[in-house]
């Protein structure tokens, strides 16, 4: 590993946060013009943080507390694996097992909203987990390897071979931001604050944990999007992943939300049509 890796990936560990609230707050800010509203300031997200940390913890359980910082250590390791340039692969199983442990966290509350909460994640998980890890496959059939490095080094035409790959991605981007048609475990919308399924039973510093581990969450995700046009240069493939990123808002604003069924039908139909075809596609010409 060079130098410059592991600086970004420092970097990542101690800035990721706030890159992350920027993207949340600029989220909040696209959402409200959508709606002609004005919406809250840019750094609304780390004001509301910084007021979580303030408040009363309520403790059911100390598991559940426990279950959360393991959900906040595996994201950030995921985001360290992936910015260090190293295993692609790794990075999204250690993502899966931050995403089990939050579940865990809320199945911990006992409380039946939380666990209706963590369900319907684990459901969504199902549905969008089987096009993640076609995304690593994909790069790999491209380039020859599962390393982030050897990715972003490839030839400017691989985001072409892997165009049905990066309409998966997109796909289940949406459901990995939690926007709308797929929001079914928690929202972030004023209309699902009281009772936010996953995380209704967590307060104060655990929620503070929760909200800093999407933080990390959103920074990963434009990671994974911006490898599909790394090798254009960042002058490039930056901007249209930011486009790319918050073209889910559109999404997010203009569509109603499904039930679980339909959500796990059409996600695995669009993972058979547009990944696996796209794999098996590249298998045959490699």
């Amino acid at each position: 590993m060079t130098a410059h890796a592991w600086t970004l990936a420092f970097a990542f560990l101690i800035l990721g946060p706030l890159l992350g609230a920027l993207l949340a707050g600029l989220d909040r800010i696209l959402t409200a013009r959508m709606q002609s509203r004005r919406g809250p300031p840019l750094l609304q997200p780390i004001y509301d943080v910084l007021k979580l940390f303030e408040k009363d913890t309520l403790v059911v359980t100390s598991l559940q507390t426990l279950y959360l910082w393991g959900f906040l250590l595996f994201m950030a390791i995921s985001g360290f694996i992936l910015f260090l340039g190293g295993d692609l692969l790794l990075s999204l199983f250690a993502l899966a097992v931050s995403g089990i442990l939050l579940c865990l966290a809320a199945y911990a509350t006992n409380s039946p909203y939380s666990n209706i909460g963590s369900s319907r994640e684990l459901m969504l998980m199902m549905a969008y987990e089987p096009m993640l890890l076609i995304v690593p496959l994909g790069f790999f059939l491209v380039t020859g390897s599962f390393r982030v490095s050897d990715i972003i080094a490839g030839e400017p035409w691989q985001v072409l071979e892997l165009g049905g790959i990066l309409i998966g991605f997109l796909f289940i981007l949406t459901i990995k931001l939690r926007k709308s048609p797929f929001d079914l475990s928690s929202s972030h919308h004023g209309h699902q604050e009281l009772v936010k399924g996953l995380t209704t039973d967590f307060s104060g510093s655990d929620l503070a944990l929760v909200e800093i581990g999407h933080w990390y969450e959103n920074v990963i995700l434009l990671g994974w999007l911006y490898l599909f046009f790394a090798p254009l240069g960042v002058a490039w493939a930056l901007p249209i992943s930011l486009i790319l990123f918050f073209g889910e808002v559109l999404v997010d604003n203009t569509h109603a939300r499904l039930k679980w069924a339909p959500t796990l039908r059409l996600s695995w139909w669009v993972t058979g049509l547009f990944g696996v075809t796209n794999l098996v596609l590249l298998s045959l010409f490699a």
